[in-house]
């Protein structure tokens, strides 16, 4: 919105040289990112507020850490105060015609609703398990499947027309038609080895980054500030893949494909990574509010999204590599123990308690130690994701 106004003016009054900042990301994306951080702060204590007086509690599972059973009652659903900052900043500098933050935004939004629902069933049932998981995988799915059906086409073209030709051509040849090489699945720290994917390929490996995303980021939040930290670190990370890939010149030197229109998503990371700072500042421990499903499956979906636009799956799973270890102790424990119960009647456990940050915390860790120690890892795996840009 104000690139526009800025662009408008500009043609009246030519003499306001300085208008032209308006016309880098770099500058837009700084700004972004002290919009949503002063938002968050601006707003959080009256969020925090309005939460406590409509008795918005924490409900806390009586068969999890003895110790969280301190943190019932403590105001959740904090991840709104996440989305405003994310929203009203990125509608305020990014560019209203790029198709990709578009894209992003709902997908986010729309994860943040289905958090919002399954938060708010929590709190008014009084039911720890919130929303059923059938009926959350549907809405999931749904928004997934749309957003990666579009992306499909819309990675491959520069325009709104080229992608509906492209859909349409898909159609007619029997849903047979092959994708351009850029809409390949990369595999990082190779200069020339990409696997093509065709349509039906690409929208399941989407649909997997984008909902598994989401989902993993659900399970790693559980500790004060676990989540949102790597959220920021990583979804800062793939800011700057995306501000190269939309770069022909950074694009053709790095060897990246070329996606018109990605290089605007920086606005969009650089909100998030501003909105997250402001939360933990209240997330931090002993944590004043709770993010609540309604900002860790919106931040998951909009990671997810972010790579598959920047074309950086494979990547994402190894910055996010801390959101994929939660989610797979899960599944790891939750299918060892069906196993055994039907083998050997007594269900068994391969960690003391699923997800993985709370098998450390009954191994003896404090809670600050291990959410530390979780930042300290995402970044290092953040690092290895920002080499393979040159270790190929």
């Amino acid at each position: 919105m104000l690139l526009s106004l800025a662009q408008w003016l500009q043609g009246l009054y030519p003499d306001l040289g300085f208008l032209r900042l308006f016309n880098y990301i770099t500058f837009r994306a700084v700004m972004a990112a002290m919009t949503a951080l002063l938002i968050g702060l601006a707003f959080g204590p009256w969020v925090i507020r309005s939460l406590t007086a409509m008795k918005i509690g924490q409900p806390v599972r009586s068969y999890g850490v003895q110790a969280h059973l301190a943190k019932s009652g403590t105001p959740t659903m904090g991840g709104v105060l996440i989305l405003i900052g994310i929203g009203v900043s990125t509608l305020l500098w990014f560019d209203w015609s790029n198709r990709f933050v578009w894209v992003v935004m709902l997908v986010t939004m729309g994860f943040g609703a289905i958090g919002w629902v399954d938060d708010w069933r929590k709190v008014v049932d009084k039911n720890p398990e919130g929303m059923k998981s059938r009926e959350k995988f549907f809405w999931q799915s749904l928004i997934g499947l749309v957003a990666s059906l579009y992306l499909a086409f819309s990675v491959s073209e520069t325009s709104f027309l080229g992608v509906v030709e492209l859909f349409f051509r898909w159609v007619s040849s029997g849903f047979s038609t092959e994708l351009p090489p850029k809409a390949d699945l990369l595999i990082p720290f190779f200069k020339t080895i990409s696997m093509p994917l065709g349509v039906w390929g690409f929208v399941a490996l989407s649909f997997f980054v984008i909902v598994g995303t989401s989902n993993a980021v659900n399970f790693t939040d559980g500790l004060d500030g676990l989540a949102i930290m790597p959220v920021v670190l990583v979804g800062s990370a793939l800011g700057l893949f995306a501000y190269l890939t939309g770069s022909s010149v950074f694009a053709k030197y790095l060897l990246l494909p070329y996606i018109p229109g990605a290089g605007e998503l920086l606005i969009f990371c650089a909100a998030m990574a501003g909105a997250g700072l402001a939360f933990l500042w209240f997330n931090a421990h002993p944590a004043q509010v709770f993010m609540g499903d309604v900002g860790a499956l919106a931040l998951g979906g909009g990671l997810g999204t972010l790579a598959v636009i920047t074309r950086q799956e494979i990547v994402l799973g190894i910055m996010g590599g801390i959101f994929v270890a939660e989610v797979l102790s899960v599944m790891i424990q939750v299918s060892w123990f069906k196993f055994t119960k039907k083998r050997y009647g007594e269900g068994r456990r391969i960690f003391k308690m699923a997800p993985l940050h709370h098998h450390f915390e009954k191994s003896g860790w404090n809670e600050t130690q291990v959410v530390i120690r979780f930042w300290i890892i995402t970044m290092l795996l953040c690092l290895i994701g920002l080499a393979s840009l040159k270790l190929r």
